[in-house]
């Protein structure tokens, strides 16, 4: 083909048909553009697509490739655009005299052209290119070229706009597809997370549920339920999901002060958080720790069913940038509801661990009903049970520590119940412990308490002794078989008035009275490294000893007129008291056992008396008289009362028991 000749229309629609199946327009356009030499003679050809910037195809067919010269800049074809833009085809020589195509006569020249045609491609919606065509003569296109050329332009127009048509068409189905699908995502999510709070009310399953429903929505790599204390103005971390691997510097109970954290705009603003770049912005109160664990954004969202927020809920991810205004106001909307969740889960946690605590507290009620010493009154007129009371009188009113010392069966908790009954602190329980019937692995736990999962079995959190005692009284019994490092603890309860569950970090505090009671020698046990001198020296500020019953044996027949009447009710039979001949077997006897023993002579007495009167014969009580007193030591000392009292007694003893009487103790001891 010459120049001058008419181009082939075969060849132009066999170029059309080959290009209007490539359905991208920039391929297209390359394809175009390599093809045109078929349909005219010409030096180059290209085409030149416009957008951010210009994409150009222009090919030299007869110029090798290394020979090239560099391709038309931006600028050179922003002019040309300028030109087309306004007056249509336009032809560019190299002998025209317009000062404006000067700027391209380099370009011609290094491209060997006399000319070079351009023509607008245009779409309904404006111009998006240029057509250009080199030749190797100043006049340019003939007629029937330039018709030909009009037609490629307006056809490759026509499908470009279709193809833009086409993709914006399918961008937008896509776009609105994802939308419908986010959307029926997060009401799914919305709706499993409303069922989740519906069907849970324990702290755990609660957030574990939240926590799978909101990962369907808004993916995150940690997760976090965060509660403010209203009184100490401590945030914790009350539940955490978490895929990373890294220890986690800020695990489930972590506390950290409200005021500088890097929550403290949630709470007092009441408004949600984006952060979006941790690595690159100024970091605020823990989110260096967060960014150490490998967190590079989050978002937080307060909760809040009243006045002020009483937690946030927080979600956090290892890509910057990984939360949008979307994800934020979705993630408020679930806060409004995991709010009401909350809340409803923190009243019940308050009412399940009253109600544990009336139900612990009903329980020691119901065992002190049930105890085997439950006098109204502690029952005896001997001068040393007296002065004992004399001292329980003295020392109720406070809240000084007592420790009750004395010989097994004595009767030593009538004595702290005594204290507790006529102190300020009646109202509240006085909790029993008897430290010699709890293993040395539970003891920590049973005074304490414990929290879920600090040891195997531990299914649920334990409010201990220490804590159910609150306002009231705690009663240590047997306090000198305590172990070692409960000691420990005990120590420090008694002089702060806090302590730590079991697997626990949060100081408890507690008002609580501590009674202690042994029928052990607590000095010999500190010489022999059994028991902490600073424990002893801590209970001891108020000592009480008890006297055993064969020091008071002028109450005995009290004692014994009270349990008969006690065991009149409780078998059913009708006793009026013992014989002369038991009284005195039983004032004459040693009684190691004390008050339990006599009560336990009585009851087996009464069970196999015949009549109204009981006999206590030898197989039930054998006959012991009272041990020789032995002599005092130094440290031992007798008051002149006491010893007034053992004389009288061992008189007693000489005499039978006969007190009138020219035989009788009083003559020989010169008394009426």
């Amino acid at each position: 083909m010459t120049d001058g000749t008419n181009p082939s229309t075969e060849a132009l629609s066999i170029l059309l048909t080959a290009t209007s199946t490539v359905h991208d327009e920039v391929e297209r356009a390359r394809l175009i553009a390599t093809g045109i030499p078929s349909l005219l003679p010409c030096r180059a050809s290209g085409l030149a697509l416009c957008g951010d910037r210009w994409t150009v195809f222009l090919n030299q067919p007869d110029v090798p490739h290394a020979s090239q010269p560099e391709p038309i800049t931006d600028s050179e074809l922003d002019l040309i655009y300028s030109e087309t833009h306004d007056r249509g085809q336009v032809t560019i020589s190299r002998l025209d005299p317009e000062p404006w195509s000067a700027t391209l006569r380099p370009w011609l020249e290094a491209m060997q052209l006399q000319s070079l045609t351009v023509l607008p491609v245009r779409t309904l919606s404006g111009q998006i290119g240029m057509l250009l065509i080199g030749k190797d003569h100043p006049n340019g296109l003939s007629r029937d070229e330039s018709l030909v050329c009009q037609t490629l332009t307006e056809t490759l127009a026509l499908g470009i706009e279709n193809l833009r048509l086409t993709h914006n068409l399918e961008r937008l189905v896509n776009e609105r597809t994802e939308e419908l699908r986010h959307a029926e995502a997060t009401q799914r999510a919305l709706l499993k997370i409303n069922n989740a709070l519906v069907a849970n009310l324990d702290r755990e399953s609660l957030f574990d549920a939240i926590s799978e429903s909101l990962g369907e929505v808004v993916p995150f790599d940690r997760a976090s339920l965060t509660l403010l204390d209203p009184v100490t103005r401590m945030i914790q971390i009350s539940s955490l999901t978490s895929v990373l691997g890294a220890e986690d510097p800020m695990s489930v109970g972590t506390e950290l002060p409200l005021e500088g954290s890097h929550l403290e705009t949630v709470f007092r603003e009441r408004r949600t958080i984006i952060r979006r770049h941790l690595d690159r912005e100024p970091l605020i109160g823990e989110e260096a720790r967060l960014l150490q664990l490998g967190i590079r954004s989050y978002v937080s969202v307060p909760l809040s069913t009243r006045d002020e927020p009483f937690g946030c809920l927080n979600v956090g991810s290892q890509a910057p940038d990984a939360y949008s205004e979307g994800d934020a106001e979705f993630l408020a909307e679930v806060g409004a509801q995991v709010a009401l969740a909350a809340e409803n889960m923190l009243a019940f946690e308050k009412i399940d661990q009253l109600k544990a605590q009336l139900e612990q507290e009903n329980l020691y009620l119901r065992e002190e009903i049930k105890t085997e010493y439950n006098f109204h009154e502690i029952l005896g007129n001997s001068a040393g049970l007296k002065n004992r009371l004399h001292q329980v009188e003295q020392v109720a009113p406070t809240d000084a520590t007592v420790l009750i010392c004395g010989e097994t069966g004595t009767g030593k908790e009538l004595f702290a119940r005594a204290i507790h009954d006529i102190s300020p602190r009646k109202g509240r329980p006085l909790v029993k412990v008897n430290c010699a019937a709890i293993s040395a692995g539970l003891v920590e736990s049973e005074l304490f308490g414990h929290e879920k999962g600090s040891f195997t079995g531990a299914m649920k959190q334990h409010a201990g002794r220490f804590e159910l005692a609150d306002g009231g009284t705690l009663f240590l019994d047997e306090v000198g078989e305590l172990p070692m490092d409960t000691q420990v603890k005990l120590l420090r309860v008694l002089q702060e008035g806090e302590f730590e569950r079991v697997g626990g970090n949060r100081p408890i505090q507690v008002d609580v009275r501590v009674i202690a009671a042994t029928n052990r020698d607590l000095r010999a046990a500190i010489e022999a490294g059994e028991f902490r001198a600073d424990l002893f020296y801590r209970l001891n500020v108020f000592p009480i000893e008890v006297p055993p019953l064969r020091e008071r044996k002028s109450d005995i027949p009290l004692l014994v007129e009270y349990l008969i009447g006690k065991l009149s009710r409780k078998l059913g039979k009708s006793l009026d008291g013992v014989s002369t001949r038991s009284m005195d077997r039983m004032i004459r006897y040693a009684w190691p056992g004390n008050v339990r023993e006599l009560e336990n002579v009585i009851e087996r007495a009464a069970i196999v008396a015949p009549g109204s009167i009981i006999e206590i014969d030898d197989l039930i009580l054998p006959a012991e008289t009272v041990p020789t007193v032995a002599p005092s030591t130094a440290s031992e000392m007798k008051t002149l009362e006491e010893v007034e009292r053992v004389h009288i007694l061992s008189t007693l003893e000489k005499t039978n028991w006969v007190i009138s009487g020219e035989q009788g103790a009083a003559v020989q001891l010169g008394i009426n």
